[in-house]
């Protein structure tokens, strides 16, 4: 079975570690473009490195390449705001959206927990990453006990880490996460808390939820590439 050509925009952290997982592990996906704006960017260089074709133009220069026809499915890890733009444009020829960032504009999606719900969806809204750490814990939560009355998670990561696509989103974050706790986690309310931490040497990204039905706390680490 031929594998589905994709296009990732964004090439800083997120989009960058995500090409290297289509690359290394997908079976259904393979990397048809590496999108960025900075002609300078590590992300793009090392895109190049492995053969994926580039460009530092935008969605204009990936709607200008000559297999754009061939790509079906576009992964969105820029800002919420870009997103709007993209969205706008890409969908309208003929893109699938996976929306890595905070916008919400197609429904949320957290595999573990409704990952066939969505899947003819035209844009896939994947929350955050915090999100996909500790909602499913909420999540597991609601269905043990007959109340979850209050969600809250607290991410932290390595300020090193965060580019200016996840700090412009912080207040996107912060109510997309919330938000999910409570639509998909089954809280009655929600709260999210990001925190940029500047240690040296960088901490991995740590994720803490509270699910107060109960004396229980839980705790989920991800590492951070």
């Amino acid at each position: 079975m031929a594998r589905i050509p994709c296009a990732i925009i964004g090439s800083g952290n997120i989009g960058t570690d995500l090409m290297i997982k289509v690359m290394r592990m997908s079976k259904t996906l393979e990397m048809g473009a590496m999108v960025g704006i900075d002609p300078k960017s590590d992300g793009l260089a090392r895109a190049a490195r492995l053969n994926v074709r580039t460009t530092h133009e935008g969605i204009d220069g990936l709607r200008r390449l000559p297999d754009y026809k061939d790509i079906k499915v576009v992964f969105d890890a820029t800002s919420a705001s870009a997103h709007i733009h993209n969205n706008a444009l890409l969908q309208k020829d003929g893109k699938k959206m996976i929306d890595l960032t905070p916008a919400a504009i197609g429904p949320f999606t957290i595999p573990v927990i409704n990952g066939d719900a969505n899947i003819d969806e035209p844009n896939v809204n994947m929350v955050t990453c915090g999100g996909q750490a500790t909602i499913p814990m909420v999540y597991a939560v609601r269905r043990a006990t007959k109340r979850v009355v209050w969600g809250e998670i607290v991410a932290s990561i390595s300020s090193k880490s965060a580019g200016p696509g996840t700090r412009a989103n912080i207040d996107e974050f912060t109510e997309t996460t919330s938000k999910a706790i409570v639509k998909l986690g089954g809280a009655e309310r929600g709260r999210a808390i990001i925190i940029l931490n500047p240690a040296e040497p960088p901490l991995i990204i740590f994720a803490m939820v509270a699910p107060k039905s109960s004396a229980v706390g839980f705790c989920a680490r991800q590492s951070a590439r």
